[in-house]
């Protein structure tokens, strides 16, 4: 398969998860919104992962754009994530109920902004601009005999060399894991979704033994974006209750203990470990 047919797949199946998602989410659901959020993350790296040869004259405002939809859905995300911690730590403690009617209110007015954003001309827009993009932007008939021959290369040597890379990055990048800063940790994270996401792209494009080789690698960056998860969760649960605590609404979260941080290190350093004993990634 060429790179621009594998791209176009790829991008398809998470624009085809987003707008899926949308009527729901529009209407509350947190399930829904999740998945939402997952589809446009897993679109945004795919546009990342074939960035040599998709940049064009569109490609700026597209990303720009999905930036845009990605603040909405992450506003009341983070705020579901938050009060899901705060029942959890507080669910033996009926005293916790006028917190959670509080941020329950929070996560209604987020929810209408969201709802707003999916129902305007600004989304319609979005999505019937990037379906377009994806079939035929002005990437897929760029000029330029080295574009027109990476869009032609096949995917498998492609994706070898862009998974590696990321790979060797990552791999660099955790050795400073322990000493990481909130906002450090998380970039990490985000590039561990990215090859991780980056993996799965191609679980269906290639035969089962292709793809066998791969599946240790992603069970451990699994692992490792669990763990990383948990720590990025507690994080932005810890700074909402304290942006909410200064507009007068309580919010009795302690999440992130030293002890609870320490252990999602070193599950996270395992994992890459067992990574790094690995051979490099090859599609």
């Amino acid at each position: 398969m060429a790179c621009d047919t594998a791209f176009r797949v790829i991008a398809r199946r998470c624009l085809s998860e987003l707008t899926a998602n949308h009527e729901a989410t529009c209407k509350g659901d947190p399930a829904a919104l999740y998945q939402m959020r997952v589809a446009l993350t897993r679109l945004r790296t795919a546009i990342l992962f074939f960035s040599p040869m998709v940049a064009d004259s569109q490609r700026t405002q597209i990303r720009q754009e999905l930036k845009w939809l990605n603040g909405h859905l992450g506003a009341v995300r983070d705020l579901d994530v938050a009060i899901a911690q705060l029942k959890a730590a507080d669910k033996r403690r009926p005293r916790a109920v006028p917190y959670y009617r509080s941020w329950n209110g929070k996560r209604a007015d987020a929810q209408r902004l969201l709802a707003r954003a999916l129902r305007s001309a600004r989304y319609r827009r979005l999505v019937k601009n990037l379906s377009g993009w994806i079939d035929h932007g002005p990437w897929s008939i760029e000029a330029g005999t080295q574009l027109a021959r990476e869009r032609a290369s096949p995917i498998v040597i492609y994706s070898a060399r862009k998974l590696t890379r990321w790979q060797e990055k990552l791999l660099k990048k955790r050795r400073k894991l322990p000493k990481m800063s909130t906002r450090k940790r998380h970039r990490l994270r985000l590039l561990n979704k990215k090859l991780s996401y980056s993996i799965e792209f191609f679980e269906g494009l290639f035969p089962d033994k292709g793809f066998a080789k791969q599946q240790a690698a992603l069970k451990y960056l699994r692992r490792a974006k669990r763990s990383l998860g948990q720590l990025n969760d507690d994080a932005n649960s810890q700074s909402l209750a304290a942006a909410l605590q200064r507009e007068g609404i309580e919010a009795p979260l302690k999440i992130l203990t030293r002890k609870r941080e320490k252990r999602l290190i070193r599950t996270t350093t395992a994992a890459y470990e067992k990574l790094a004993a690995l051979k490099p990634l090859r599609a």
